[in-house]
């Protein structure tokens, strides 16, 4: 499940929104029992969660309506690549849904845009502190609290133990600063690259989660570049350093993090930053690498934070039913229920208890075979994480932009076209150039 995608569209005009409105949601649309009473329905929209999640949704919204009775849940799922359009086009149509299943990028640019409600007035205390802490906190803009977090994922490093040994080295990395060491030395010893750090700019947010691990402060509190600083020139020296240097696979500033995994199938990578799920793909795709793949902890910064990434749960502001979809979503993501999901789709809950509940299990049920038993252990060390964890790189409004900039700069270094130094101050006088035309 993809949990970050492409920028905010512009423009879009009532027409073509209405049109598109009207073209409807392709993947499935699921009306609870009988029309109630007062004839209300309350409009839910998820992300390319069926067909594979329709039972268990269905109970969800069974148990739901039994306890709301007069309000029916129409449940409609959409495809991820278009949900930026639909959701537009409906809000521009007046038709937007009344709870949305929405990544923290495009649900921070509405927000920004006062297209999102303010849940803090109509999530009780009690419920807020269930979930986790810098996870409920992640869904803050400005004061207001504007998103629900629902599941969760948080990469770990999965380790070719085989080349681990032949370049001489007893563990991975847990540090940047222990980088540079180790990718010379899986270099030299095996011909092989230790990692794979896209800076391809429209692809995965690692390397901008790495800055901040790195101590990067990204933005300041009128969000200007903070970046060009002490902390920023020592993460571009040491990134293009790395690529100067042969330690990199040439293609990272071509490709995107979907080579990190071939090159890793494929025996030619010591690690991949990814979740659990990917070892039974491994296992199908790759087995001889699966039998000497194991799962260690993420590599981080100083502080030993890493990063989780979340999905959310939104009220968009037209919707004339806030309370209920707040109380849906609630029930959607109490404990017991995520627990269920996160069983069922092997991701992370945000609960505290589901969460609690989760590595209990996964201790007590290690696993049957040892393929399974090694999913089970990195599922377990990926649940672990979360008490390290947070959201690196706040949902903010702009953030894809920002993104291109540093990434296409940084690649300007890899290359040699600039040095480090000027390729971010490159890279701060674009930003802020942006950042004056849109927050003047």
């Amino acid at each position: 499940m993809p949990l970050s995608r492409r920028r905010l569209l512009q423009g879009v005009g009532t027409a073509v929104g209405a049109a598109l409105a009207s073209a409807g949601l392709a993947s499935c649309a699921w009306r609870g029992g009988g029309k109630g009473a007062s004839g209300r329905e309350l409009n839910v929209w998820t992300l390319d969660l069926a067909p594979r999640f329709n039972g268990y949704l269905q109970g969800v919204i069974r148990s739901w309506e039994r306890q709301n009775p007069g309000v029916l849940v129409r449940w409609s799922d959409v495809p991820w690549a278009s949900v930026e359009r639909k959701l537009l086009a409906a809000v521009f149509a007046r038709t937007a849904p009344d709870l949305v299943n929405l990544n923290p990028p495009f649900a921070a640019n509405l927000a920004s845009k006062g297209g999102l409600l303010d849940l803090a007035p109509l999530v009780p205390l009690a419920a807020a502190q269930s979930y986790l802490p810098k996870i409920w906190q992640a869904g803050e803009q400005q004061g207001q609290q504007f998103a629900l977090p629902w599941y969760l994922t948080a990469r770990i490093s999965m380790v070719n133990t085989m080349l681990l040994q032949r370049a001489g080295l007893e563990a991975p990395p847990r540090r940047w600063d222990e980088v540079p060491a180790y990718a010379a030395a899986v270099r030299r010893r095996t011909g092989r690259y230790g990692l794979f750090m896209t800076v391809v700019s429209d692809d995965s947010a690692e390397l901008l989660e790495t800055l901040v691990q790195q101590g990067v402060q990204l933005l300041d509190g009128e969000r200007r570049a903070a970046f060009e600083s002490d902390a920023g020139r020592a993460a571009f020296g040491f990134w293009s350093g790395l690529y100067r240097d042969g330690l990199l696979p040439r293609e990272v500033v071509s490709q995107g993090y979907r080579r990190a995994i071939e090159l890793y199938q494929s025996g030619d990578l010591a690690q991949v930053a990814t979740g659990p799920d990917f070892l039974r793909n491994l296992q199908t795709n790759a087995p001889g690498i699966a039998a000497v793949t194991a799962p260690f902890a993420p590599i981080t910064g100083a502080s030993g934070e890493a990063n989780v990434a979340v999905m959310n749960l939104v009220v968009p502001r037209q919707s004339a039913m806030a309370a209920e979809a707040v109380s849906f979503g609630l029930h959607l993501t109490n404990a017991a229920n995520q627990l269920a999901f996160a069983e069922q789709a092997r991701v992370l809950p945000s609960s505290t208890v589901a969460l609690q509940q989760l590595q209990q299990d996964l201790v007590a049920d290690p696993g049957a075979t040892p393929a399974e038993q090694l999913v089970q252990q990195a599922r377990l060390l990926s649940a672990r994480t979360l008490a390290d964890a947070r959201v690196l790189v706040p949902a903010i409004p702009g953030i894809k932009r920002l993104q291109a900039i540093l990434y296409t700069q940084l690649q300007r270094s890899m290359l040699g076209d600039l040095s480090s130094d000027q390729a971010l101050a490159e890279a701060a006088l674009q930003w802020n150039r942006y950042a004056q035309a849109r927050w003047p």
